[in-house]
């Protein structure tokens, strides 16, 4: 897994989150993840494709964090995971990759995204469609963690 594809995800998650709630993430070390299942409550998934790779990025979030990050960039606090929280994790995910993808095309790597699809519950899976190792992030905050999961053919 090339590092270069890897650390603008990385960067710009935190560059997201810094600036649209004032929120901090502590990165922990980075790891092969060998099965599907999510490390969180609630995960905002997209794909990409580009003539270089083929890959998808995943951001997983704590129900406590989610709820949180909610709180600073919208001023709202459900109870619960609802469709509010899933529409901004879905959209945290389009930004954290256009960040990414901005960072990248500066190195003359170049992407399509799509549309980010979002799955919430306990124990939910999340499926990369591409065939390359997946290497999963881990951040920690005082609201809960926070998990980046990215995929690249080569």
């Amino acid at each position: 897994m090339n590092v270069e594809f890897i650390n603008p995800f990385l960067e710009s998650l935190n560059n997201v989150l810094s600036t649209m709630a004032s929120l901090e993430l502590t990165p922990g070390k980075p790891r092969l993840k060998k099965d599907e299942k999510a490390q969180g409550d609630v995960s905002g998934l997209i794909g990409m494709v580009g003539p270089q790779t083929k890959g998808s990025l995943s951001i997983t979030f704590d129900a406590a964090l989610a709820l949180e990050v909610m709180q600073r960039m919208l001023g709202e606090r459900p109870n619960e995971i609802n469709e509010e929280v899933t529409d901004m994790v879905g959209e945290i995910t389009n930004m954290v990759t256009g960040g990414a993808k901005l960072i990248l095309g500066e190195k003359g790597y170049d992407f399509d995204m799509a549309t980010p699809v979002v799955v919430s519950g306990t124990g939910h899976t999340i499926s990369h469609k591409s065939d390359g190792a997946k290497l999963i992030m881990p951040f920690t905050s005082d609201f809960g963690n926070a998990h980046i999961e990215v995929c690249f053919d080569k």
